[in-house]
């Protein structure tokens, strides 16, 4: 008896994944753009506070590349949108696609270095304990854990699916 050939993934063209993988880049992107453009319009403020002239030279370093940071982030996030403008219409799409999920990585690397840098920032400035690096260092564990560690973690344990 001859067995069916089992049905797995999606019966799509390859311009049909692309658009469809880039609304599912887009709603991500949406999410990590408004947590980044919120951060870094705080950060932008700091400088301008009293306190701010006060701070030991280290914290102002600390601030400076957190500053530089949070600008990447948003840069490498809002890049996305900017190249779909540029290319709509090009029949270029499954390559901006990919172009556009590299940005949103790389984005949400410095994402996730501007976060722990503003936290070893405000907890430096806030208790001045020994114990801040090693509450950033867990910090950043965590987000690791949560952003890169459980999802490689699904995609392995379901690498033989398609997709």
């Amino acid at each position: 008896m001859r067995q069916e050939p089992q049905h797995t993934g999606r019966d799509e063209s390859e311009e049909e994944r692309a658009d469809r993988m880039w609304g599912e880049l887009i709603q991500e992107v949406r999410v990590a753009q408004t947590g980044v453009q919120i951060l870094f319009g705080f950060l932008l403020t700091v400088v301008f506070q009293p306190k701010y002239a006060r701070l030991p030279d280290a914290d102002q370093v600390i601030y400076i590349v957190t500053v530089v940071l949070g600008a990447c982030a948003t840069g490498a996030l809002i890049g996305p949108v900017s190249l779909h403008r540029l290319v709509a219409g090009r029949r270029v799409k499954p390559r901006a696609v990919r172009l556009a999920a590299r940005m949103t990585f790389v984005g949400l690397v410095l994402l996730l270095a501007t976060m722990a840098s503003s936290l070893l920032l405000i907890l430096r400035v806030a208790t001045h304990d020994a114990y801040v690096p090693w509450l950033v260092a867990a910090v950043v564990v965590w987000y690791l854990v949560c952003w890169y560690g459980l999802p490689l973690w699904a995609r392995r344990r379901h690498a033989g699916s398609d997709d």
